[in-house]
């Protein structure tokens, strides 16, 4: 897979709002898939299994079995790739640019 596959992966992944909040559940701790189906009461649990695949796929997701549970890891890496690739370089290219511009009005 290139990495612009695995970019559009993870950007597929993030595009649903159930899925950041499945993201969100995981923030703080590993959670069993029925944690997270009853923490997603309005779907069913088939729904949930769907949207973890996804994460899965994308690597934002790692699943561990213990026994008969299933736990789900959130792992942050490619999320801190996207960061590192777009949003850092282009928010300094921005506040740099805001810089210029304040010290230009200040100046004149």
């Amino acid at each position: 897979m290139s990495i612009h596959e695995e970019y559009d992966n993870i950007f597929k992944a993030l595009a649903s709002h159930v899925r950041r909040q499945i993201l969100d559940n995981l923030k703080d701790q590993p959670l069993t898939t029925g944690t997270l189906c009853g923490n997603f009461a309005h779907l069913d649990r088939c729904t949930v299994m769907q949207h973890l695949k996804v994460l899965e796929d994308a690597g934002l997701v790692i699943a561990e079995r213990r026994g008969r549970e299933r736990w789900n890891h959130l792992n942050a890496m490619p999320i801190q790739d996207i960061h590192d690739r777009w949003i850092g370089p282009h928010a300094a290219a921005a506040s740099a640019r805001l810089a210029r511009f304040k010290q230009a009005i200040e100046a004149g």
